[in-house]
C-alpha cells in the first residue's frame, strides 16, 4: 500500500493523542530511548575523557606515536570516527527496531483518517 503524505492540519489533536496512548507508540518510545540515552551517555563520557585528558594529562596526550602525530591528535580524530560509528549504529537500530513500528503507526493513522474522510464525503 503506498503511503501518502499528510499535512499536520489534516490530522486532529485527538488522533495524535490516541496514537500516543497506544501500546505500539509506547513500545516505539521505549526502543528509541533504550538506544538513544545509553549511547548519549557513552559518547559524553568518551568526549569528557578526551577533554579531561587534554587538560590534565598533557604529557600523555603529547606522546608522539608516529612522526608528528601524537596521542592527542589520535584521540581528537577518534571523536569524528565515533560520531560516524554512532550514526551508523543508530541507522541500523532504527531500520531494524523503530522504523517498522513507526511505519505501522503512520499507516494506521492515515488509514483511519482516510476512512473518516470518505465517511464524511458520503454523508
Amino acid at each position: 500500500m503506498p503511503v501518502t503524505q499528510l499535512t499536520r492540519r489534516e490530522i486532529s489533536q485527538q488522533d495524535y493523542e490516541r496514537v500516543q496512548r497506544s501500546d505500539e507508540f509506547q513500545e516505539l518510545r521505549k526502543r528509541f530511548r533504550g538506544f538513544a540515552f545509553p549511547m548519549t551517555v557513552v559518547f559524553m563520557v568518551w568526549y569528557l575523557l578526551y577533554v579531561l585528558m587534554s587538560a590534565y594529562a598533557v604529557d600523555f596526550m603529547a606522546t608522539k606515536v608516529v612522526g608528528n602525530i601524537n596521542v592527542g591528535l589520535i584521540f581528537g580524530l577518534l571523536q569524528f570516527v565515533s560520531t560516524f560509528l554512532i550514526t551508523a549504529l543508530y541507522v541500523r537500530h532504527a531500520n531494524k527496531n523503530t522504523d517498522p513500528i513507526a511505519d505501522r503507526l503512520r499507516e494506521q493513522l492515515e488509514s483511519d483518517h482516510d476512512a473518516l474522510r470518505k465517511g464524511a464525503k458520503r454523508a
